[in-house]
This record gives structure tokens, sequence and C-alpha cells, in this order.
């Protein structure tokens, strides 16, 4: 009984040191030169689909709006949610559907840019599996995903739930994103997987892989989930969000300022903009990427709100830890459209 309550002692120790050591206060917000320092996990700077974050650094659209943002790429969502949530960063441009799953452990995650209505993923079959014709297909096969817990997870139990099937069907194998998941794909490691662009353009245009479903656009998402899926949005502490709302007013206007960027430029003005190293596939391809996927952006940052009940319809079949506890999802609580009206509504910088 003693050496039982040592341990509990201990344990309790660490626990403790973790806490003081680990996690910063989520409502601290660093200054320099009196302007605020921020820091905005990525999941994945070189995807189109979070390309808003590096073209309204580029633009010059965050030092308008008086505010320094420094941006750190990582390609699993799943990550860059705890690295929220243990405070080392202030922010994440990753997918809305992070913010119901945790709100299901109990933790409040808000979106406060809603930058696309749509995924803008795509599930590709490799070349070396030509019986693959359908979702239904997928039964037995290897399918990638970024990591256990990420968005494309999320994705490819809705996908494959619809047609019946349980994730004991089906082997979801963690892959990553880029370069990673085309190893995968050519060596055997996946059957088929869910990425995006540029990796969808060079696989294609390749002839590695073809695409069986394509959620880039509107139709091919209401298709393929029933209704809109809101994903690539800019989420936040709502500590954060409720202590520093001046702040999250100025990120949401640079943002805002970068949608609508967006909606006037072409796919080659968008891509002279970004880093040279991102079109290492070559500049056509890259081109070609955006112009595949730019129309996922909706130009405003507003969030839809028949998109969020979809997304936590589908959460609420096919996620593990939303599931058993749907009913008491607050969805009001997982975004907010103040500030991006706020900013819809200022004169033009």
């Amino acid at each position: 009984m003693r050496y039982r309550k040592q341990l509990a002692l201990v344990a309790v120790a660490i626990a403790a040191l973790l806490t003081v050591t680990g996690c910063r206060d989520s409502r601290t917000i660093p200054m320099a030169d009196g302007r605020p320092q921020i820091t905005i996990m990525v999941g994945g700077l070189e995807k189109v689909i979070y390309l808003p974050a590096m073209l309204t650094q580029r633009l010059g659209f965050f030092e308008r709006n008086d505010i320094d943002v420094r941006l750190l790429g990582e390609q699993s969502g799943a990550t860059a949610e705890t690295a929220l949530l243990t405070g080392d960063v202030q922010g994440v441009v990753g997918f809305y559907d992070h913010t119901i799953d945790l709100q299901a452990k109990d933790q409040c995650i808000r979106s406060v840019v809603q930058m696309s209505d749509v995924p803008g993923e795509v599930e590709l079959v490799s070349k070396a599996d030509a019986d693959i014709t359908s979702v239904a297909d997928l039964r037995g096969k290897k399918l990638g995903v970024t990591s256990l817990g990420s968005s494309t997870d999320f994705l490819t139990q809705a996908l494959t739930g619809q047609q019946g099937m349980t994730t004991a069907e089906y082997t979801r194998v963690k892959v990553g994103a880029g370069q990673t998941f085309i190893a995968g794909m050519n060596h055997d490691g996946i059957d088929a997987g869910m990425t995006t662009d540029p990796t969808v353009a060079q696989m294609v245009n390749s002839g590695e892989a073809r695409i069986l479903v394509d959620m880039r656009t509107e139709a091919g998402t209401r298709a393929a989930l029933g209704g809109l899926y809101p994903a690539t949005s800019l989420y936040m502490n709502c500590a954060t969000i409720d202590a520093h709302p001046d702040i999250v007013r100025k990120l949401a206007a640079a943002f805002v300022q970068t949608l609508q960027w967006i909606r006037t430029h072409t796919p080659e003005e968008i891509a002279a903009k970004m880093p040279p190293q991102y079109a290492s596939a070559g500049k056509d391809l890259y081109v070609q990427s955006i112009r595949d996927s730019i129309g996922m952006f909706n130009g405003d940052g507003l969030m839809k709100p028949e998109g969020a009940q979809n997304v936590l319809d589908i959460l609420g079949k096919y996620s593990k830890n939303v599931r058993p506890v749907r009913d008491r999802i607050d969805l009001s609580e997982t975004y907010t459209t103040q500030f991006v009206e706020e900013a819809l509504r200022a004169p033009r910088q």
C-alpha cells in the first residue's frame, strides 16, 4: 500500500512538472517593438490547400495589419493541434474538423477565418491497382493518410463508411504528404491514399496514379460527402481569442485581404508570389496544381452553417472521439464569423 502511495505521489509530481514546463499560457502573446509576435503552424506550407498562409506573408498583409507572424510547417494536422494546445503556437492553419474533434475532448478551439468550403483533397489510386474503380473496391486495401487522427483519416473513414465499411476492413497507413506519400504509393506501401496538390498534379501527370475521388470542387465534395465540408481555416485557442480580440481582428483582416486577392488574380500570378522551391517539380506543373485547386477558396472567409453541420454529421458517424458525444457538441463554439465580418465591412487598404 505504501509503495502504491509513493508511485501515486511521483505520478502527480511528474504531471505537475510537465504542466509547468511543457505548456505555456495560451493567453500570452509576446510583443516586440510594439507589435504582437504570432506563431502559426500550417499543416503543410507547400500544399495548395494551405496556400493562403504563405501568400498572406508574401503579399505583406500581416505587416500591413501591424502584426508579425512566423509560419511553421508541419505535415500533420494532428501534430499542429497538439502544438496549439500546449501553447507552442498561437494559431493553426488547418482543417476545421479539428475544432469539433477537440470539443469532444473538452478542449475549446475555434475557427476565426474559414477559407474554404471543401477539403481540396483527392483520393488517388496507384497505377498498379487497376482493380480499384470505385470506393467500394477499397475494401481490403492499404489506404494512405497523413497520420492517424488527421483530417485525411476522418475523410477516409467517411468515404469508406458510406460504402458500409469499417476500419477493420482496410488498413490505414501513415504516409505523410509530398515525397513520403509518393514513395509510399510507388513502393507498394499503399494501394490508394488521400492527398492534395501539388502532389496530385505530379502523380497524375507522370502516370503514377489516377483520381478516384475529387473533393477540390463543391460538386465533387457534395457527391462524395453529401454536402459541403469546410476545411482550410485559421483556428485558435478560445482563451487566446477572448483575451486578444484586437490581435485576432488583425489576423482575420490579413487573411480576408488575401482571399479577396486570390479571387482577382490568375494561377500564374499567384504562383509568382510563392517561394520558388514550392515549384520544385516544375513551374508549369505548380501553376496547374494551383489552377486545379484554387476554386476551393471561398473569397470571403465566412463559414457556411450548412457546411459546419455536415462536418459534425460526418464526424458523428465516423470519428471514435465525436460519435459517443455527438449530441452535446455545440457548433456555435467551434467557429466565429465576428472578425471576418468586421474585416469585410472595413474599407480596403
